[in-house]
């Protein structure tokens, strides 16, 4: 019986799901607005926007996203786990996760903006995929545009 499931599983393609530890995405604000007015609320609810959109699309891809509330103190340690040496993956790797998947969006002005996402393997550390944007304009639609970008044209490419 056990044959017959791995010659169905070989036949059909199908595989394991793989699992993604995600952390989040840092805003990364250098502007002069903020140091004038204090952070804007709206990128905050821009982050989470990104956020979920990034855990949506990963999710209707077929990953597994693990729960990394378990790693949180260790997590919390850090100011940027897109920048912190291999933590992510090192976390990512305990939690049992194949990937870790971190971010950053980086506020130059309210003109000028960059993001990038980064998808690197648990166990080795190497970048398996990953994207950069810069983007025009502080609105939720430029943010939208430029993580769809990222996600269409770097990650999950149609192949043909």
């Amino acid at each position: 019986m056990r044959l017959i499931i791995l010659a169905l599983l070989a036949a059909t393609g199908a595989q394991a799901q793989e699992k993604v530890a995600f952390f989040g995405l840092t805003l990364l604000d250098t502007s002069l607005q903020t140091t004038n007015d204090g952070t804007d609320p709206a990128e905050l609810a821009r982050i989470a926007t990104l956020e979920a959109m990034v855990a949506d699309r990963f999710t209707q891809e077929g990953y597994v996203l693990v729960d990394i509330e378990p790693a949180r103190d260790q997590i919390d340690r850090v100011a940027n786990v897109a920048k912190c040496y291999g933590c992510d993956t090192r976390i990512a790797a305990d939690l049992g996760a194949d990937y870790s998947l971190v971010g950053e969006v980086q506020k130059v002005s309210d003109l000028i903006l960059a993001m990038n996402l980064q998808l690197r393997a648990a166990d080795t550390g190497e970048m398996v995929k990953g994207g950069v944007v810069d983007i025009r304009g502080n609105t939720d639609d430029s943010w939208q545009r430029g993580m769809r970008y990222i996600l269409k044209n770097r990650f999950f490419v149609a192949e043909e």
